[in-house]
């Protein structure tokens, strides 16, 4: 299937680190490589703290301290932006070529300005030579393609509720058509109807063809079943499981992505009494170097191979897994990891 699309975006071994005051390195990703084919749109699960919004940011190419670059590769459409200078970022890859959809929709725009001021500034750092009516003929157009009130670009950011605020942020993220589009989290802290207007609108901005692939990070997890073709599974800082979304949703082969899968709960009769599977210990810590794999000081699978051998991503079940023992988990059947009492 990928050879028949072209890949968007092609990430090798990428290794993002955050450097504290004190000289440590935190590992927050380490040795991520995936593709994400045009017309895909591509899901990132996993808990609080694995890396998800530092993979989003990294794949940016912009390395803002205490983040920093370590080694790999980001072919945006076939060129790597690793290694440009912030200022070519700024004007020829970020909103044009790869745009970022921050979680918090009131930190994204400026409070003291009105959001047509605000998108005027946006647009003009881009092209100086776009005019004024230019830019606001552009974000009207795009706002009523959206079914966002074109009377919306007069107001300030507190004027508007948290779900219209999101909603103004993916509209304003994509004026410029970019090929990739990460969404980081553009449902948390939104209530039922407002997660539903802007899934639907993500999916126009897709299906519209204004742009060409979608990385959706979220939490949530059922979400990515009604959005993603592929999901890939996250933890502490490295992908543990990259596949198709039905077969990661009801089938999933890690032991970690079983946990956090069998962590749903859906609105079922006698699911009320039901036990979640709770997992021994914590992730690691990612201030130290670590050797094998890093989970297995909470699976119920590990031996002690898993803790020397270096643990790579391995086929297994038309997908891929970062696993030594996947011989021993039986993919059509349900495996039920330690549940701690």
């Amino acid at each position: 299937m990928e050879e028949s699309r072209k890949i968007m975006l092609k990430v090798d071994g990428l290794r993002a680190y955050y450097k504290t005051r004190s000289g440590e390195r935190i590992r927050a990703v380490d040795n991520i490589s995936f593709n994400l084919m045009e017309g895909e749109i591509l899901g990132i699960a996993g808990e609080s703290g694995c890396g998800k919004s530092t993979l989003a940011m990294a794949m940016s190419g912009l390395f803002l301290p205490p983040l920093t670059y370590e080694s790999g590769s980001v072919f945006l459409d076939g060129e790597n932006i690793i290694g440009k200078k912030e200022e070519e970022l700024r004007k020829k890859i970020l909103g044009r070529k790869y745009s970022y959809i921050p979680q918090s929709a009131m930190n994204a725009l400026n409070p003291t300005l009105k959001i047509k001021n605000f998108v005027i500034d946006l647009l003009k750092e881009h092209d100086p030579r776009m005019s004024k009516k230019k830019v606001l003929d552009l974000t009207t157009e795009r706002f009523e393609s959206l079914s966002l009130p074109p009377w919306v670009i007069d107001l300030y950011p507190l004027e508007l509720s948290g779900g219209m605020k999101q909603r103004v942020v993916i509209a304003v993220s994509t004026l410029m058509n970019p090929k990739v589009v990460v969404a980081d989290e553009p449902t948390s802290a939104l209530d039922v109807t407002s997660q539903k207007i802007v899934i639907k609108l993500i999916k126009e901005l897709f299906d519209e063809g204004i742009v060409k692939s979608v990385i959706f990070i979220t939490h949530e997890l059922p979400i990515l079943r009604h959005v993603c073709d592929r999901i890939a599974v996250m933890y502490a800082g490295e992908f543990v499981e990259i596949g198709e979304t039905e077969g990661i949703i009801f089938n999933p082969i890690h032991p970690y992505s079983q946990a956090l899968m069998q962590s749903i709960l859906v609105p079922e009769v006698g699911i009320k009494g039901k036990k979640l599977p709770s997992l021994p210990g914590s992730p690691p810590d990612l201030r130290k170097p670590i050797k094998g794999c890093r989970f297995a000081d909470r699976c119920y699978l590990a031996i002690e191979d898993c803790r020397k051998r270096t643990i790579g991503m391995v086929e297994f079940d038309s997908r891929k897994v970062r696993c030594i023992r996947v011989d021993h988990i039986k993919a059509k059947e349900e495996v039920v990891p330690h549940v701690q009492q």
